[in-house]
């Protein structure tokens, strides 16, 4: 079953803004221009993304309509995947409606990439900067989302390696052979011959001195 819970993206994106290591990922220059002749309304907004500027204006079927398509328009040129966040629900709610047509009005857009679901809201007095917020806001939090997925798992690289897993062990079967073990080695016969025994050494009886001869 799909994951059908609903991120708050705007408490999020709040405490996102108070971390140093947050920077966002793009910038609006100003604010946005909008011309609603009520049949084919244009908006125009200019975006910067690092050192890249983005002018762009883009036609709708509503005024709200045309400040999302002029949004992923510019937005589009650095993160092509813009293009699969979709808004699923739209609505604007009073919250003092006491004062009538000049009450502030609250802006709530339900976005999807077709992973996830995001929830963010905007409040203004009018109702189109209330609904550019909240697009602003969506689409910041869509690169959110996106930058701390890829970080699970890393990619790799050029030069890179991954790490080497461990062979599995595999069980010798039954039937292998296994190494004879060596047989030692004979030790090498060396004959030795027995020395001859010495012969006993035969003593020579002295001969006799010949008496003197008798005058």
């Amino acid at each position: 079953m799909p994951d059908l819970n609903v991120i708050d993206a705007t408490a999020e994106l709040k405490l996102l803004r108070f971390l140093d290591e947050y920077s966002p990922p793009f910038d609006v220059i100003g604010t946005y221009r909008l011309i609603d002749d009520g049949v084919r309304p244009e908006a125009t907004v200019t975006l910067r993304a690092g050192d890249q500027e983005m002018h762009e204006a883009d036609l709708g079927v509503g005024p709200v309509d045309a400040l999302a398509n002029v949004l992923k328009k510019s937005l589009g040129q650095l993160f092509p995947d813009i293009a699969k966040v979709r808004v699923l629900d739209f609505k604007v709610r009073l919250i003092e409606g006491h004062i009538g047509t000049s009450s502030q009005i609250e802006v709530s857009i339900v976005f999807s990439d077709g992973k996830s679901l995001w929830r963010v809201s905007s409040v203004d007095d009018n109702v189109n900067l209330a609904s550019f917020r909240t697009l602003l806001d969506g689409y910041e939090y869509a690169i959110y989302l996106w930058g701390k997925e890829s970080n699970f798992p890393k990619t790799l690289g050029k030069g890179e390696s991954k790490a080497q897993s461990p062979k599995p062990k595999v069980k010798a079967s039954a039937t292998a052979k296994t190494k004879s073990k060596a047989k030692p080695k004979a030790a090498a016969k060396t004959s030795v011959k027995p020395k001859a025994a010495a012969k006993p050494k035969t003593r020579v009886a002295a001969k006799p001195k010949a008496k003197p001869k008798e005058k």
